[in-house]
């Protein structure tokens, strides 16, 4: 362990950097402190001594070798995440975006984003990878559950799923126009798309017809033990929760009594029992907490989060929440909220 530069000036970013290579080590090093702003507080090569170094120096951010000899870098981006949540930056030359199977283990393991390591680093590459440490350092972190042995599910515990995929929306002041924009751009989507959107009873059924004139795919009312068809829209009715229960189909149930009935906390969480890794959430414009924790829920099973970033959003207190509890893989304009999750049906679907 080389403790490094343990202090450093007053507003300075202060970083753990792991990483086994010496040559690296050095090179990163020199890159990430090129201005001034950012000291290497200290340097570890391996998980164990990352996860203690963290722990006692207390750094702003972590920069992680995604891929350590010792084959400790997940159970280190855990560990540190159950112990001393701070926000970790992977590194990865066998990664080419965030969507790599690594590098989404280690997101969904508490990581806030991965970067690609380049065969040589240049001015450019350098300038970014700072940009990421300063961008990260500003994110609020929680506690990270999966790194705590004591609290984990045996495996042969863990509910059955059968891999479906399914999309899960929750809206709610602003919703109907976002949902307009998202819903118009999933021709052919191979996933039924279950939606929460916090209004008046008595609205529900104008609301739906209104979403059956500009969706692309057809639009309903959820009916109670309805199967639900890939392909096709299901709005949750005035006043019951929807669920997603074991083989596709629909709950539509009236408890817990919560704040918001229906609750996309619910439906997000219902997703995450029976979809696991399959399930898809999305939230949108809204005002308070409402679908934060569920969403979190979906993104410790593996499945994919994403929200609607603020500027495209009439409130984002919502999509503010869930990324404050660490649930958001990514923040996207309305207008290109469709094509992610296409997208994200695509992987599920290709397996």
């Amino acid at each position: 362990m080389n403790a490094g530069t343990l202090g450093g000036r007053a507003g300075q970013i202060r970083v753990v950097l792991v990483e086994d290579a010496s040559a690296q080590r050095s090179q990163l090093v020199s890159i990430l402190q090129a201005e001034g702003d950012i000291v290497v507080a200290g340097c570890s090569s391996t998980g164990p001594e990352a996860i203690e170094l963290v722990a006692t120096s207390r750094p702003d951010v972590v920069v992680l070798d995604l891929h350590l000899r010792d084959g400790q870098s997940q159970r280190a981006v855990e560990q540190i995440m159950a112990r001393t949540p701070t926000p970790i930056l992977i590194l990865s030359a066998r990664i080419r975006d965030r969507r790599a199977p690594s590098a989404v283990a280690a997101l969904v393991a508490g990581a806030l984003d991965a970067v690609p390591r380049p065969p040589q680093w240049t001015p450019a590459e350098g300038a970014e990878l700072r940009r990421a440490v300063r961008q990260i350092r500003t994110v609020h972190v929680i506690r990270h559950p999966r790194g705590n042995h004591a609290f984990d599910p045996p495996r042969d515990a863990a509910p059955r799923t059968d891999g479906r995929p399914v999309v899960a929306v929750g809206a709610s002041t602003g919703g109907p126009s976002a949902l307009a924009i998202l819903l118009g751009g999933l021709a052919g989507l191979q996933a039924p798309v279950l939606v929460v959107q916090h209004l008046h009873p008595d609205f529900t059924t104008s609301l739906v017809r209104w979403m059956s004139r500009v969706s692309a795919l057809p639009v309903e009312t959820a009916r109670h033990h309805e199967t639900a068809r890939p392909g096709r829209v299901y709005f949750a009715p005035g006043d019951r929760h929807l669920h997603y229960a074991a083989d596709g189909r629909l709950e539509l149930v009236e408890t817990p009594a919560t704040t918001h009935r229906p609750s996309a906390d619910e439906l997000f969480r219902s997703v995450a029992r029976t979809a696991g890794s399959a399930g898809i959430g999305v939230l949108l414009t809204g005002i308070g907490d409402d679908g934060a924790r569920g969403l979190l829920a979906i993104h410790q099973r593996g499945g994919s989060t994403l929200a609607q970033d603020e500027a495209s959003s009439t409130v984002f207190g919502m999509p503010k929440a869930a990324v404050g509890v660490g649930a958001v893989t990514e923040l996207i304009r309305i207008e290109k909220l469709a094509d992610a999750v296409q997208r994200a049906v695509r992987e599920v679907v290709r397996g």
